[in-house]
């Protein structure tokens, strides 16, 4: 076997074939600990997790919460696309939202985008997140569509296109409390046969 068709092989097998979505908030005195707190809440605080860009692989299956948490390996290196926000602020409104758009034709890719800041509500980052990823999908696909509309507007165009057939988002939003760092995440968590 040549040496090109083994790197051929070998990369094919780090396109993940599922994804599913989880959330979380943390709290503690420490950032840090805020950060590990919130990834527990998600489920996935046992993982050594790889920040990775926004592409859905082809044919990538979205699985429940639920069955990816029992395929994960504690220790394992896991990759992600994850939003991340912080405060220390007493009452301010923190935000996190990873959104994700899908092609009709599954032989394509789609787009996840994360959103993270800061005086955002649920609704507000979930909209943007779908938005952005649907945009991006979109303009691959030969969309262009008014960045000045309304989401609601947008998500008509695309979806009335036949070209995207769905999208949706994993949300969390929590306020900072007196005294300690409040963290909240949401995170696509790719997997592999």
């Amino acid at each position: 076997m040549n040496k090109s068709r083994v790197i051929d092989t070998r990369m094919r097998n780090l396109v993940p074939t599922k994804i599913f979505l989880t959330k979380g908030v943390g709290r503690h005195m420490y950032q840090l600990k805020s950060f590990e707190d919130a990834l527990r809440k998600a489920g996935v605080a046992q993982q050594n997790l790889v920040q990775v860009s926004s592409i859905l692989p082809p044919r990538c299956k979205i699985i429940s919460k639920e069955k990816g948490l029992k395929l994960l390996v504690p220790g394992e290196i896991s990759f992600c696309v994850i939003a991340r926000a912080d405060t220390n602020e007493h009452q301010r409104l923190v935000a996190t939202s990873v959104g994700i758009a899908v092609p009709k034709d599954n032989s394509n890719w789609g787009y996840l985008s994360e959103v993270h800041g800061h005086g955002m509500n649920e609704q507000e980052a979930a909209d943007r997140s779908e938005d952005l990823a649907a945009g991006m999908l979109g303009t691959t696909l030969g969309l262009e569509v008014d960045p000045s509309k309304a989401w609601s507007e947008k998500e008509q165009v695309y979806k009335s296109s036949g070209l995207i057939i769905r999208t949706s988002n994993v949300t969390q939003t929590a306020k900072g409390l007196k005294d300690l760092w409040t963290t909240t995440v949401a995170i696509a968590m790719f997997l592999f046969d």
